[in-house]
């Protein structure tokens, strides 16, 4: 059986330890150090770390990675499994596994190398996008590939539905890789094809503007980062209200109108509001004002006496 260590702090990693405890025997889960979470500020441990200690694994969470790294050494671990761990890996780390360590990442590499590859897919409108199961270099997102599976984007999917599917496809690729590992095989493949960067979201990379931007541009957007801060936009109030842009869609019967970049143009019976943008037509469906509840955009209109031609957002 393969001794290994796991490198994970999210959610979305926690299937990938459960498969690892499951198939082989972990020595060490690594995490981020506990953090304050919520409005309290409580100090609470990451989920991998909880999930961790409830199936009885040891853990380490080092505020500095380099400090621990002669502790992994002396594991003698075979392979290390990183998820979302968040922390760049030097090669005296590397070289402390005897087969180095492996990263589970949501995309096609090289394409959208780095922290959100799932929200870049997204905001590109992508049609396809996978997993990569890489050998970890000292580059960004470099290594050699391992295993590679891939998946259709539906026109639906938005990052909360893509983070599942790819989570599922991802444990199916580790399964084998693991598999492989354990008899003998190890695959290293150069990546090829031009590589694309996807950085960590920053609060400004939220913000829509229908001046500038076009309703599919938009809608990427909205659909990227559905499942971390959501899309905002500015009202067009004397106060600048921020409005949380949650579900749009793109209708297929509305085309460029002269409309002002911002302006509604029709409320729809289904709930939602058609709005103009630089270029095209969206249909806002869902959104959050600033201090209120979550509410339909046919409400959010109707509540503010909003009509076709009214303009909206900056």
């Amino acid at each position: 059986m393969l001794k290994t260590i796991f490198f994970g702090t999210p959610g979305v990693a926690v299937p990938f330890l459960e498969e690892l405890a499951r198939t082989t025997q972990v020595l060490m889960v690594i995490t981020q150090p506990d953090r304050p979470f919520g409005r309290g500020l409580e100090i609470k441990p990451c989920p991998i770390k909880k999930r961790a200690q409830e199936l009885g694994l040891p853990v380490l969470s080092p505020e500095k990675f380099k400090d621990i790294v002669p502790q992994i050494a002396e594991l003698k671990a075979d392979l290390g499994l990183a998820v979302a761990y968040g922390k760049i890996f030097r090669k005296p780390a590397i070289d402390a596994l005897k087969y180095g360590i492996l990263n589970v990442h949501f995309s096609l590499l090289p394409k959208y190398r780095g922290a959100a590859p799932v929200q870049y897919t997204l905001f590109n409108n992508e049609e396809k996008s996978g997993v990569s199961l890489f050998w970890i270099d000292e580059g960004l997102d470099t290594g050699k590939i391992a295993a590679q599976k891939q998946i259709a984007i539906l026109p639906q999917d938005n990052s909360i539905t893509l983070f599942e599917k790819l989570t599922n496809l991802g444990l199916e690729a580790t399964k084998e890789v693991l598999q492989d590992i354990q008899n003998g095989k190890i695959t290293k493949i150069e990546q090829t094809g031009t590589p694309s960067l996807a950085p960590t979201i920053q609060k400004e990379d939220c913000l829509v503007n229908f001046t500038k931007m076009t309703a599919l541009e938009i809608h990427g957007k909205v659909r990227g980062l559905a499942s971390a801060m959501p899309a905002y936009a500015r009202a067009l109030t004397p106060q600048g209200q921020s409005v949380q842009i949650l579900k749009t869609s793109l209708p297929k019967d509305l085309t460029q109108t002269n409309a002002k970049p911002g302006t509604l143009l029709s409320i729809v019976k289904e709930g939602g509001f058609f709005i103009q943008c630089i270029e095209g037509v969206l249909l806002i469906e869902s959104l959050k004002p600033s201090g209120k509840n979550i509410m339909s955009a046919k409400d959010y209109a109707n509540g503010r006496s909003f009509k076709a031609g009214s303009e909206v957002f900056l």
